[in-house]
């Protein structure tokens, strides 16, 4: 049985002193809190502070972004050894706000999967469709592409460990979010596209986690499908009760 993984993505939200704060008290709520993976990923700025307040603890640390080189002159950029180093085990990847304002393409996402996997991090990859390719019919096809190549080149045995976010676009701060049938059906199908790419093995033990306007109330709805192993966690992992209820809704006894 896959693990369930709920990763809180703080986005350009709380300061040092905010996200030190945020950590104290969410260790502290969900100490008891068994078969579920949890992770906060905090602004790179945050990132230290954030691994320190939830050291020894089973709250994981993970980063919004990355860049594939290790070092050099990339001004403003933040390599998987710094990332490590400052206490991340997790990295999320090719986020839809990430291509969608910053221009990221499925080639960048591959060369930051790799990184990430070379650094010792678990890559968090995300894939989704944005409403207008929803309304043509085209999810499936999207997400197969960026599948194919965002994943391109990394052995099956890499794939495995990693964690695939499903985020229909549309869905992402907008309050919408997608019914669990449609959760589902793209859950599926990515988990049928690992097969292609991977073998049966591979896309049993990867997990694919859902995003977009996750929130307490809706969390357990979209966790009933069979391919749906946690959520990626926007603005309801801000507020420690919400994002902790969202935990609590993913423990294997509660579904």
């Amino acid at each position: 049985m896959r693990r369930p993984l709920i990763a809180g993505n703080w986005k350009m939200f709380k300061t040092v002193r905010e996200a030190i704060g945020f950590a104290e008290e969410l260790r502290n709520v969900v100490k008891d809190v068994a078969g579920v993976e949890i992770v906060v990923a905090p602004p790179f700025t945050a990132l230290h502070a954030v691994a320190d307040a939830v050291r020894n603890s089973n709250v994981g640390v993970g980063a919004q972004d990355l860049y594939w080189e290790a070092e050099g002159a990339f001004t403003g950029e933040v390599s998987p050894g710094m990332i490590k180093e400052a206490g991340a085990d997790y990295a999320i990847v090719g986020h839809s706000e990430r291509r969608r304002l910053f221009g990221e393409t499925d080639a960048s996402v591959n060369r930051k999967t790799r990184a990430a996997i070379a650094a010792g991090l678990t890559p968090i990859v995300c894939v989704g469709e944005t409403l207008e390719e929803r309304e043509r019919a085209e999810t499936l096809g999207v997400l197969d592409r960026q599948i194919d190549a965002g994943l391109e080149g990394i052995p099956a045995g890499q794939a495995a460990g990693l964690a695939v976010a499903y985020e229909p676009v549309w869905a992402i701060g907008t309050g919408r979010h997608a019914t669990p049938a449609q959760a589902a059906e793209a859950h599926a199908h990515v988990r049928a596209r690992l097969r292609q790419r991977f073998g049966a093995d591979v896309a049993a033990r990867c997990r694919v986690i859902y995003g977009g306007s996750v929130k307490p109330e809706n969390v357990r709805d979209l966790l009933a499908s069979a391919d749906v192993d946690g959520a990626l966690v926007g603005g309801a992992s801000l507020d420690v009760p919400s994002f902790a209820a969202i935990v609590m809704a993913a423990r294997p006894a509660a579904l």
